[in-house]
């Protein structure tokens, strides 16, 4: 089974907190660990972004160790508060028996290929800088790298921390990219709390979107494919 899981914000310092979010987030640490235990080993679990509040590796591989114990094949991409995801070699070469990462580029799964990038902050947001509409035009080259990484016909799983929607809800550039390469299912996270507003599923235009930030889907992680 392929399950789907975002924005874990591990603090193992406790120093974080995410309350502002809602009371749904107290505890949340054990709900994510408890549910992910009752995972199995030949499942995998995508972790599009946020995976923790550390601001260096070595911080953090403490916070990666803790999901390297869960059962399961767990693969990773970033998200706009890993501040310590450095070098992609850097992260490859650390000590994890399941943990995989993913930078731009694509894994090839068996039946499926996985492919993953941050995305960004949608230009038309009311929050959007000239800086967030050059850093989102930079995505869209990396989410083509990702996509143009892919070199068979197996389906297209696409993990993005950023949903790839306007302040409308409809697709924006970087949906367009996945539909240029026939994506089949696609996982975002970064909304929380009020933000849940502007949640976007289903099947679109082909693709099977699923929204998983943690809290959105109760902590525990969602199934996406078989």
């Amino acid at each position: 089974m392929i399950y789907a899981i975002g924005d874990l914000h591990l603090d193992y310092t406790k120093k974080k907190s995410m309350d502002v979010f809602g009371n749904n987030w107290e505890n949340y640490e054990e709900k994510i660990f408890k549910n992910l235990d009752q995972l199995n080993e030949d499942d995998i679990i995508l972790v599009p972004g946020d995976i923790s509040w550390a601001m260096q590796l070595d911080e953090a591989f403490v916070d990666l160790r803790r999901i390297d114990e869960m059962p399961g094949k767990k693969i990773l991409t970033r998200g706009n508060h890993d501040y310590w995801w450095s070098g992609i070699s850097k992260l490859r070469n650390l000590d994890l028996k399941s943990i995989l990462f993913i930078q731009n580029d694509s894994l090839d799964l068996d039946k499926f290929n996985i492919c993953g990038s941050r995305g960004w902050l949608d230009p038309t947001s009311k929050e959007a800088t000239e800086n967030d509409k050059k850093i989102f035009q930079r995505e869209i080259l990396r989410v083509n790298m990702s996509l143009e990484s892919v070199k068979n016909n197996k389906d297209i799983i696409m993990m993005l921390h950023y949903p790839p929607f306007d302040i409308n809800k409809q697709p924006n550039e970087l949906f367009n990219c996945l539909r240029k390469f026939n994506v089949t299912d696609l996982v975002y996270g970064h909304l929380h709390g009020y933000g849940h507003t502007n949640v976007v599923e289903g099947l679109i235009d082909g693709i099977n979107v699923h929204c998983v930030s943690s809290d959105y889907i109760d902590f525990k992680a969602k199934k996406i494919r078989k």
